[in-house]
C-alpha cells in the first residue's frame, strides 16, 4: 500500500501524550542549551550501523507506542535501530531502549533531489510495542491543518550542533526558535519559493538555529493546555550556515499530513496517513 493509503491501527496507553513528567525549562536562553535531562521524552535518536557500531544520524519523534516519525531525507539502505528514553547518548541509562524497525515507509511523493519539493517525512514502525514511562512518553500532534502565528516560541531538541562546524554534543539539546510565518517566510529576502505552505519556518535571528544531526527531529510547541505538540520535523536550512540571518530552520509542517486522531484515549485510534 502507498503511503497516502496507509491505515493503522493502534492502542495508546493512558499516559496520554505531551506532558512529560520531568517538565523541560523552557528559559529563553540564546545559543541554545543543554536539556533537562528527560524533559522531551518523546524524542528519538535514529542511528545506523557502520562497522558494527551505531552512530547517530539523526532525530524522530515517539507519536504511537510502536511508530517514530522522522524526515524522509533520513532514510536511505543503511542498517537502522531507534534509541529510546535517551539523553546522554554516550552514557549507558537505565530505562532506555534500542528497537530494529520492522517498516519504513517514505512519503511516496519525496524526490531526495528536490528537498524544497516537500513531502520530507516518514515512520519507522518499531519492531515492538515501546512500554511507556518517565522516560519514554508520546507526544501530541497538532489538530489537522493548524498553522502556527508568527512568534510563536517552540523548541528544537535533538543531539545535533546548535552552531555551525561545532562539536556534536552527548546531552540532547534545546534551542528557542519563534516561529516566522509563511508571509514573511517566503519573501525573496528570506527563503522565496523554495519554502512551501506545507512547511513551518522558525528562527532566522541569525543566532539560534536547528544544525546538523537535528534533521528528522522535533519541533516542540506548548498547546493552550500546557501539552506539548510536535508542530514540525526537521528538514533543512542555509547552506550558509546553521545560524544564517533571515534563513530560518525549515521543517515540515506536521498538521498537513493526517497522522492520526488528535483526542487520545485508551481506544484504538485509526491512523490515517496522507
Amino acid at each position: 500500500p502507498t503511503f497516502k493509503t496507509y491505515i493503522l491501527f493502534f492502542c495508546l496507553l493512558a499516559f496520554g501524550c505531551g506532558v512529560p513528567a520531568y517538565p523541560p525549562l523552557v528559559s529563553r536562553v540564546v545559543g541554545g542549551e543543554n536539556a533537562r535531562p528527560y524533559s522531551w521524552p518523546w524524542q528519538a535518536s535514529l542511528q545506523y550501523n557502520s562497522n558494527g557500531k551505531w552512530h547517530h544520524t539523526c532525530g524522530g519523534t515517539l507519536i504511537a507506542t510502536n511508530w517514530v516519525l522522522t524526515a524522509a531525507h533520513c532514510i536511505s539502505s543503511r542498517t537502522y535501530r531507534v534509541f529510546l528514553g535517551k539523553y546522554n547518548l554516550a552514557a549507558e541509562e537505565e530505562g532506555s531502549i534500542a528497537l530494529s524497525p520492522e517498516k519504513i515507509i517514505v512519503h511516496e511523493d519525496w524526490d531526495p533531489q528536490d528537498v524544497a519539493n516537500g513531502y520530507d517525512i516518514a515512520l519507522i514502525k518499531l519492531s515492538e510495542h515501546v512500554t511507556l514511562s518517565e522516560q519514554i512518553q508520546l507526544a501530541c500532534l497538532p489538530p489537522a491543518q493548524s498553522i502556527l502565528s508568527s512568534n510563536t516560541p517552540c523548541y528544537v531538541t535533538g543531539w545535533g550542533r546548535l552552531q555551525t562546524n561545532g562539536a556534536l554534543p552527548d546531552d540532547l539539546q534545546q534551542g528557542l526558535l519563534l516561529v516566522v510565518d509563511y508571509a514573511t517566510c517566503s519573501q525573496p529576502s528570506w527563503w522565496g519559493k523554495i519554502v512551501k505552505p506545507s512547511m513551518v519556518c522558525a528562527g532566522g535571528d541569525g543566532i539560534i538555529s536547528s544544525c546538523n544531526g537535528d534533521s528528522g527531529g522535533p519541533l516542540n510547541c506548548q498547546g493552550a493546555d500546557g501539552s506539548w505538540e510536535v508542530h514540525g520535523i526537521v528538514s533543512f536550512g542555509s547552506s550558509l550556515g546553521c545560524n544564517y540571518y533571515q534563513k530560518p530552520s525549515v521543517f515540515t509542517r506536521v498538521s498537513a499530513y493526517k497522522l492520526g486522531n488528535h483526542a487520545f484515549n485508551n481506544t484504538n485510534i485509526k491512523l490515517l496517513l496522507q
